[in-house]
């Protein structure tokens, strides 16, 4: 048996579309005030744990953070981190452009992470939220002369975007930051109010999901996720310069459509009416993981249906993240 068909994947999986889309863990019970929490250098419980009302990153929004899954395989009864050191490596270049020291390197966050993980003996799929803040008690705008601090908070968790049949998008009114005004490729606390802004936004007007343009009126993303668009079997995505967040799951998409499927990938500014007339698009993120989209503005995404490629890469990407695919194995690493 080769590689390939030890992993479960085959030429013919990759075009036939799974109808019941990825595999996701079931919702569980979580006792958060009791859940473990690496706070202050050391292991406390979540009730346990305390900020005071003076909190700089509070107030200022000068704090950067990560978000990390790890999944469960049930018939392997392990849980899995899924490329927690790439995700390490951006914190640590998002507290370089916010001037925050990170206590420890990225071989010790992960043992600390898998640490973590066990202690609250998660048997489910997970997210995982290093936040490294400003921590003094003070008032004035600065990032200078302040302390610094770090926690990681782990908890079950499930689809970030609800939306078995695909995901509705409006163009949000709310435009992207700019890298000169908060550096967009940074995971910057105070920047995500651009974000919630741009989501209220849609959800208060019936769509699920927002996408947001740049300053220059390109495509940026969407809310809190990477966008690709189809359009005749070449796989589209705007470049970094385009003021995306460098995503991870971005990274891992470009990889299997180009090596899993075969196809090429195109880094490209993205006009909005482009959207209108592509074949398919995709949303990505840690938490949105894969999210096809299949309205925007009103108009359908090709037949208004999850399209052929968005389905197989979102099975593909359920296979790999749980430890089932060979060639990605080094992704994943064990907890248990």
């Amino acid at each position: 048996m080769d590689a390939q068909e030890e992993s479960g994947m085959s030429a013919q999986m990759l075009l036939d579309p799974d109808p019941h889309g990825p595999a996701a863990a079931p919702p569980v019970s979580f006792d958060r005030d009791s859940a473990w929490v690496y706070f202050q250098g050391e292991m406390r419980r979540y009730r346990d744990c305390h900020l005071g009302p003076m909190t700089h990153a509070l107030h200022y929004g000068t704090g950067c953070f990560e978000g990390i899954r790890a999944y469960w395989n049930d018939s392997q009864q392990q849980l899995y981190l899924f490329r927690v050191q790439e995700h390490y490596e951006r914190l640590r270049q998002s507290t370089r452009i916010l001037k925050i020291a990170l206590p420890l390197g990225t071989d010790e966050l992960t043992a600390v992470t898998t640490d973590l993980l066990g202690r609250n003996q998660f048997r489910s799929d997970v997210y995982i939220r290093p936040l490294a803040y400003k921590s003094t008690e003070d008032i004035g705008v600065r990032l200078h002369n302040l302390e610094d601090a770090f926690l990681i908070y782990a908890q079950p968790f499930g689809n970030y975007i609800e939306a078995a049949h695909g995901t509705r998008c409006m163009v949000s009114s709310w435009r992207r930051v700019d890298d000169n005004t908060a550096p967009a490729r940074a995971k910057i606390t105070g920047t995500y109010v651009n974000s919630a802004l741009a989501k209220t936004e849609a959800y208060e007007n019936g769509f699920d999901e927002a996408i947001v343009l740049g300053q220059d009126g390109h495509v940026c993303e969407g809310s809190a996720e990477n966008l690709f668009m189809v359009r005749k079997g070449t796989l589209i995505t705007p470049p970094v310069y385009d003021n995306i967040l460098e995503g991870i799951t971005r990274a891992t998409v470009m990889q299997m459509w180009a090596e899993d499927l075969g196809l090429p990938v195109l880094e490209r500014s993205i006009d909005r009416t482009e959207l209108y007339v592509a074949d398919e698009v995709l949303l990505c993120g840690t938490g949105a993981q894969l999210s096809p989209v299949v309205e925007i503005d009103h108009r359908p995404v090709g037949d208004g249906e999850i399209g052929p490629y968005s389905r197989q890469l979102q099975r593909l990407y359920s296979q790999l993240v749980r430890g089932q695919v060979e060639k990605y194995r080094e992704w994943c690493l064990p907890v248990y």
